[in-house]
C-alpha cells in the first residue's frame, strides 16, 4: 500500500498509544507521590525521574538503525511488555533504589514504543500528510496525558500514600497491556522504499550536520522537559502549597486536554502561519507561562496557566518530527527520530536531575524557570529556521524547503498523480 492511502492503521496506532502514554502518565506521578511516602526530597525525586530516560539514552540509536532497515511493528508489543512491568514492579518495590531501577525499565519500554510508532507513521505517510499525520500520532499520547493523571489523583491520597500510590501503578501496568488489543495489521507489509539493497549506514554526525535536524532534536528536547519536569514536579509543588493529589491530576490533565484542543487545529494553524512561525509563536509564550509557574499564585491561576501552557506545548512534538524526518536522508529516517528521541532522554536525565539541584537550592517552584529559559532558546531556534528556510528558497537552493507537495517531487522525481 502506497504512503497516503488508507488510514485506518493511524487510528490503531493512536489507540494503542492512547494506552501506553496513559498508563505512563498515570505511573510518573504515581512514582512521584511512593517515593515521597518511601522518604525521598526533592533531589531523590530528581534522579528517579532522571532515571526513567538513562537506559533509553543508550538504547535509542540502536533501535532506530534496527527499525530503517527492517520492520518497525515488533517494537511496539516489546514497548508495552516493558511499560506494563516496570509500573507493575514499581508498584510493588519497597525502596527508592528499586523504584529507580523499574522506573529506567518503564522508560526503555516506552521509547521501544515510541521508536516503533513514529517510524511507522513516517513510513507510511505521503511528505504532505507528515505534519497532520504526526499530529494525529499525538493526540494519542495527549489523551493518555489527560486521563493517567486524573486517574492517578482519584486513586492516590488518604492517610496511606504509599499503599494508594502502589495501586495507582498496578493499575497503570494494566493499562498498558490494554494496548495490545489494537496492535494488528499496522505496519504494511510492503518494503520501505528508503531501505538500501546493501542495508549502508549513514553515519550519525551527518545526520547530526543535515540543515534543520539540530533544531528539531532541541525544541522536541525543550518542549518534552517542560512536560516531564510538570508531570514529575507538580505534585511537589501541590504538597508544598498544600494541593490535594486529586487538584494535581486535574491540573495535568487539563493541560493534557489543551493540548489536545491544539493539535486538533494545528493544520490551519499551519497554512495561516507556517511551520517555523508557529514554533516560535508558541514556544515563547509558554516559555513565560513555564517561568510563571513559580509564582505563588492560587489553584485558578494555576489552571488557566497550565490551559494556556498546554496549548502552546502541543506544537513542538509533531513539527519537530515531521522537521527531522523531511530533513534527514530518506535511508536514514528512523535514525534520526531515535537522535530525536535519544534528546529527549538526555533532556529526561539532565533537566530533573538540575531541576532537583535547584529545587534542593532555590525551592520547589524554581525548576519551572529553567524550563522557561530552554522553552526561550527553542522559540530562538524556530526563527531562525524560518529566516534560513526563507533564505534558501530565495537564493533558489534545491535544499528541503518548500510546501510538502513539492519535497515529494524533488525525493521522486515526478509529481503525484
Amino acid at each position: 500500500m502506497r504512503p497516503g492511502g488508507n488510514r485506518g492503521w493511524l487510528l490503531r496506532l493512536v489507540i494503542a498509544f492512547s494506552c501506553a502514554q496513559g498508563a505512563v502518565s498515570m505511573a510518573r506521578p504515581a512514582v512521584s507521590y511512593r517515593a515521597l511516602a518511601l522518604g525521598a526530597d526533592e533531589r531523590a525525586i530528581g534522579v528517579i525521574a532522571g532515571v526513567y530516560a538513562l537506559l533509553p539514552l543508550f538504547a535509542a540509536v540502536p533501535l532506530g538503525r534496527r527499525t530503517d532497515h527492517g520492520r518497525c511493528a515488533p517494537l511496539l508489543p516489546v514497548g508495552v511488555v516493558l511499560i506494563a512491568g516496570g509500573c507493575a514492579l514499581s508498584g510493588t518495590a519497597d525502596s527508592l533504589t528499586a523504584m529507580a531501577a523499574w522506573s529506567g525499565v518503564m522508560g526503555l519500554g516506552h521509547l521501544s514504543f515510541v521508536i516503533g510508532a513514529q517510524s511507522i507513521v513516517a513510513r507510511q505517510s505521503a511528505p504532505h500528510e507528515q505534519d497532520r499525520n504526526f499530529g494525529h500520532f499525538t493526540i494519542g499520547a495527549s489523551l493518555g496525558q489527560l486521563v493517567g493523571p486524573i486517574a492517578a489523583g482519584a486513586l492516590i491520597g488518604g492517610p496511606d500514600m504509599a499503599g494508594t500510590s502502589a495501586l495507582a501503578l498496578l493499575v497503570a501496568g494494566g493499562v498498558a497491556a490494554v494496548s495490545f488489543v489494537s496492535l494488528w495489521r499496522i505496519e504494511h507489509r510492503t518494503p520501505p522504499t528508503s531501505r538500501t539493497g546493501q542495508g549502508e549506514r549513514v553515519p550519525v554526525h551527518r545526520i547530526l550536520r543535515t540543515r534543520g535536524v539540530p533544531a528539531g532534536i532541541f525544541i522536541s528536547l525543550a518542549v518534552l522537559s517542560a512536560t516531564d519536569i510538570l508531570t514529575a514536579y507538580l505534585p511537589v509543588v501541590g504538597e508544598h502549597r498544600g494541593i490535594a493529589p486529586s487538584a494535581i491530576g486535574l491540573l495535568l490533565s487539563l493541560r493534557a486536554a489543551a493540548t489536545i484542543a491544539c493539535r486538533l487545529v494545528m493544520t490551519p494553524m499551519l497554512r495561516l502561519l507556517g511551520r517555523a512561525a508557529l514554533l516560535t509563536a508558541t514556544c515563547l509564550p509558554a516559555a513565560l507561562l513555564c517561568a510563571a509557574i513559580a509564582l505563588p499564585v492560587p489553584v485558578w491561576g494555576l489552571a488557566v496557566m497550565l490551559a494556556a501552557l498546554g496549548f502552546c506545548l502541543g506544537v513542538g512534538q509533531p513539527l519537530s518530527m515531521t522537521t527531522v524526518v523531511q530533513a534527514a536522508p530518506d535511508d536514514a529516517r528512523s535514525t534520526a527520530l531515535a537522535l530525536r528521541l535519544t534528546g529527549n532522554r538526555l533532556g529526561q536525565v539532565a533537566a530533573p536531575a538540575a531541576a532537583g539541584l535547584i529545587a534542593g537550592v532555590a525551592g520547589v517552584a524554581a525548576p519551572f524557570v529553567m524550563l522557561g529559559a530552554l522553552l526561550l532558546i527553542a522559540s530562538g531556534l524556530g526563527l531562525r529556521q524560518g529566516r534560513t528556510a526563507a533564505g534558501t528558497a530565495a537564493a533558489g537552493s534545491p535544499a528541503r524547503t518548500g510546501t510538502a507537495p513539492e519535497l515529494e517531487e524533488r525525493r521522486t522525481g515526478h509529481g503525484r498523480p
